[in-house]
């Protein structure tokens, strides 16, 4: 398998072109990549992913592109460099919902097949939209992460990002509905740090003092986890109160090593990498079709099931712990 990190032009794009439309059995199938911007852990970790699962299928090359920085005027040029190569498929993470869509279009209407993923793009742009998790699987996990260390039962409360966050909201709402789940598990309080990392180390410390049995603070904002473990480890309530939510793991990995938090979750991007190649693939020889109620194949991720928006959740979060931290703070 091959991987093209950079676009040429003149000549060496003309060598490369396929003929339009469906891919062919007997051709590679070519899958552009194209992120945010290149340079940035998370897609480099996506990337191994497509990788992992072009080897898989076998007959796939896989075009690794993106813009220097994180701007649609970037990606916009990158899509139309993949149209003028005539690509198999372009599966791409946008950086505009919106401003994306007549370059994809100009694609789908050249028979290449365009799927969006992890940050998605307006369903007339693209086939299908590949969500890292869903809210009722985000909201599930985050007091799942808190019960399973607490056998017994015991208090929680959540630290989140500002009181207007909607994903936030959205994530704590879907939380509630499970908690008949989680017998013996009681939330005393909800604070926000407003995704400030002084004010959530404050509004930590605020409910360790309010709430002395206080058992586990749940987080579901990367700037949140990491200031209440460390209002955790500076209170010297470590192994009394557990910091869980939702954290990177270059960011967390000092929790895990101190015991302020015993585990957390987030999406893992070389799933994600290697989900959205499988689907492009998918779609790109025939094999499925984007449509409201499908089923379609992710090799080892099982199957995406769409929605009436042609989108679907890949998995529960990912779960990060002293099993397996080390391998992925470098990544992301």
């Amino acid at each position: 398998m091959k991987v093209t990190r950079r676009l040429f032009g003149g000549t060496a794009l003309a060598a490369m072109m396929l003929t339009g439309g469906m891919a062919h059995a007997q051709d590679p199938v070519r899958i552009a990549l194209v992120v945010k911007a290149l340079g940035i852990g998370f897609f480099e970790a996506a990337a191994k992913g497509a990788e992992e699962a072009a080897a898989e299928l076998g007959n796939v090359e896989i075009i690794y592109t993106g813009p220097t920085d994180t701007t649609a005027e970037g990606q916009i040029e990158v899509i139309n460099s993949l149209i003028a190569q005539q690509v198999d498929a372009i599966a791409v993470s946008a950086n505009d919902t919106d401003a994306l869509v007549p370059a994809l279009k100009k694609a789908m209407d050249r028979g290449i097949t365009v799927v969006s993923w992890d940050s998605g793009v307006a369903p007339e742009g693209r086939q299908l939209h590949l969500n890292p998790s869903s809210n009722p699987l985000i909201g599930n996990m985050i007091i799942k992460l808190a019960a399973d260390h607490l056998p017994d039962g015991g208090q929680v409360a959540v630290l989140s990002a500002s009181a207007t966050a909607t994903n936030q909201n959205t994530w704590i709402a879907e939380m509630e509905k499970v908690m008949g789940d989680y017998p013996g598990i009681e939330v005393v309080a909800t604070v926000y740090g407003d995704d400030l990392a002084d004010k959530s180390y404050r509004e930590a410390n605020g409910l360790m003092q309010s709430y002395p049995d206080l058992d586990a603070i749940i987080a579901p904002t990367s700037v949140g986890i990491v200031a209440a473990a460390k209002a955790v480890e500076d209170a010297g309530k470590v192994g009394e109160v557990n910091v869980t939510g939702l954290g990177l793991p270059s960011e967390m990995a000092g929790a895990i090593e101190s015991g302020a938090s015993k585990s957390f979750a987030i999406w893992n991007p070389i799933d994600l990498g290697y989900s959205a190649a499988y689907l492009a693939y998918e779609l790109a020889t025939g094999d499925a079709t984007a449509e409201p109620g499908a089923e379609i194949p992710m090799g080892r991720m099982g199957n995406l099931t769409l929605d009436d928006n042609n989108e679907g959740a890949m998995a529960d979060p990912f779960v990060y712990d002293s099993s397996n931290i080390d391998e992925f703070k470098s990544i992301f």
